[in-house]
């Protein structure tokens, strides 16, 4: 099964999109069956691929439109040596977030920094978390709560 970069997407990126595919399920397959799945490479190529179509090149959590034409670029010696610029460069990078906890082939697209701020949460344990900080938000203008 081909997997062609969908019409939505920047032309700067349909060369890369291939390739990112293959790339990141062969990584996300390996990394599953370390933690016992049992999806192959194939299988995770075709849930990237389904869930990139479905995201319509938007963050599955934020609604936020993905910076596409970093597909490809993300470097981890640079990041190593950025620290917080790399990451305000790539926040809005499109990376694949497993939409449960289960080492399976079963995923959405955010942004690198919303999946970096989800981590290991289930779509609950975010929402719960967003409402506590929207919660906390209006002490935020008070000086004694700033970290």
């Amino acid at each position: 099964m081909s997997t062609p970069a969908p019409d939505w997407m920047p032309d700067a990126a349909k060369g890369t999109y291939p390739g990112w595919v293959q790339r990141k399920a062969v990584t996300l397959a390996k990394r599953d069956q370390k933690r016992g799945g049992v999806g192959n490479v194939q299988q995770y190529r075709l849930a990237i691929h389904e869930a990139v179509l479905a995201s319509q090149g938007h963050d599955h959590w934020t609604g936020e439109w993905l910076d596409w034409e970093l597909i490809g670029t993300y470097d981890n010696r640079d990041a190593a040596t950025g620290k917080g610029e790399s990451k305000k460069r790539y926040a809005m990078l499109p990376t694949i977030d497993h939409r449960t906890n289960e080492p399976e082939p079963n995923f959405v697209i955010c942004a690198w920094r919303t999946n970096d701020a989800k981590h290991d949460m289930t779509p609950q344990e975010l929402l719960q978390f967003c409402s506590a900080v929207l919660k906390h938000s209006p002490n935020w203008g008070d000086s004694s709560s700033d970290a």
